[in-house]
């Protein structure tokens, strides 16, 4: 099941063009010193990146100078990142100072002000992992320190996709497991969907599917979980459609820490390159944190005042979680609603600030048939137009039709592990 082996996919395969998902950096201590406070805020604002979410950062005054001080008595940490403003002459020996008082395994990252190549050169001598010019932005420093912690020649992470309704009944469920249909019936690509209400979910009646293994006993399972039982939890739906279902039962509560679906989502990305979450209605420590680190949201909304006013709630809040990613897209669900005032599609979406990448007509008699067959709409009508709403949105949210591409970040030169101690 796994597509991180060699499948002998051909190039010209449509599941070539998904977008990769954002692999995020591992639980790391990085310490930062730097020389002005410009840089101690560029430095600082790289961890509201949600790639950074596992990242425990603190930064510090002094420089490289600072850096030795503080190590001749404490210990390093995973990395350093030091600002410096010395000549290309004195720094490689200021970083010979510097690896006196660090351990091996220790990496450094250098922001430096002057683009030399001599100085690369020395640098690479020297052992530093990054050397990064400034002035640059947060997201080179991001990637720098992404490319140092993954491992060399690592395979593509699956591309996650959460759905979440603007307001209870909105829908968020069925959209969310129509578009995976039409991604894997489209993209010919194997998909997996994650039914995170566990009390109340629908992706197993919506697929007419009931196993006796779903997501609860994953997450329930903690630490014990690994790749191979994760995908014997996984039951199959259709052709490329795998399901986590939920248990929908009430003999107990679910009550989640904030990080309890990371380990799962992230092994869930290392199995399958679309991994779509049917995230529920509801705001707690764990659905505010899965929205934060996830590489898209879609947020599903009726035409009508509540939602707008939730659907702004919610893209707000998340814009603030993902400064640096692009907002949330939205999706109007239920449109045409029989004797219901509506807002239009135009201004719901200027309000909300955000932007609309499907309308979903409603259709009683369409949907209704579909949810009582556990079927999918292209299953019950496999030329309504409903359907091309359903692969738009999935080729949006798969990166075809966005241009994710992902890239090195210019003015970054990568050089080998730091703290080569001459002997």
């Amino acid at each position: 099941m796994s597509f991180l082996s060699p499948d002998g996919k051909k190039p010209d395969d449509p599941a070539t063009d998904i977008a990769a998902g954002a692999r995020l950096i591992p639980r790391i201590t990085i310490q930062a010193f730097c020389e002005h406070s410009q840089t101690a805020q560029l430095v600082e604002s790289a961890i509201h990146d949600r790639r950074m979410s596992k990242v425990a950062l603190t930064t510090h005054n002094g420089g490289i100078d600072g850096a030795i001080e503080t190590y001749k008595t404490n210990p390093t940490p995973n990395l350093i990142i030091v600002e410096s403003t010395l000549s290309p002459e004195q720094i490689p020996a200021a970083l010979e100072k510097l690896a006196e008082v660090c351990d091996a395994s220790t990496r450094v990252v250098l922001l430096g002000h002057v683009n030399d190549v001599q100085l690369y050169r020395e640098l690479v001598r020297s052992g530093i992992s990054e050397y990064i010019v400034l002035p640059a932005t947060a997201s080179q420093i991001v990637s720098a320190i992404t490319e140092l912690f993954a491992s060399e020649n690592a395979a593509p992470i699956g591309r996650t996709v959460g759905f979440v309704s603007a307001k209870g009944g909105a829908g968020g469920s069925t959209v969310a497991h129509n578009v995976t249909w039409a991604i894997a019936t489209a993209l010919r690509q194997d998909c997996l969907v994650l039914d995170m209400d566990l009390a109340f979910g629908t992706a197993g009646l919506n697929f007419n599917q009931d196993p006796p293994h779903g997501l609860a006993d994953a997450v329930l399972a903690n630490q014990k979980v690994d790749q191979t039982i994760l995908e014997r939890l996984m039951s199959k739906a259709a052709s490329h459609i795998n399901l986590l279902t939920a248990p929908v039962t009430l003999d107990r509560t679910f009550d989640f820490e904030e990080r309890e679906f990371e380990q799962i989502i992230e092994m869930c990305q290392n199995t399958l390159p679309v991994v779509i979450l049917d995230i529920p209605h509801a705001w707690n420590a764990w659905v505010r944190h899965t929205l934060a680190t996830i590489d898209e949201v879609v947020i599903v909304a009726e035409p009508d005042l509540a939602n707008l006013r939730n659907a702004k709630n919610l893209a707000d809040t998340i814009k603030a979680l993902r400064p640096t990613e692009n907002p949330p897209s939205l999706v109007l669900n239920k449109v045409g609603l029989p004797r219901r005032p509506e807002i239009g599609s135009d201004e719901f979406a200027s309000s909300v600030e955000c932007e609309l990448i499907g309308q979903l007509q409603f259709d009683a008699a369409l949907f209704g048939t579909a949810a009582n067959n556990g079927q999918m709409i292209a299953e019950v009508a496999a030329n309504n137009k409903i359907n091309e709403v359903y692969r738009a949105i999935g080729m949006q949210v798969t990166g075809r039709q966005v241009g994710h591409v992902a890239t090195k970040s210019s003015g970054l030169m990568k050089l080998p592990s730091f703290l080569k101690k001459r002997a």
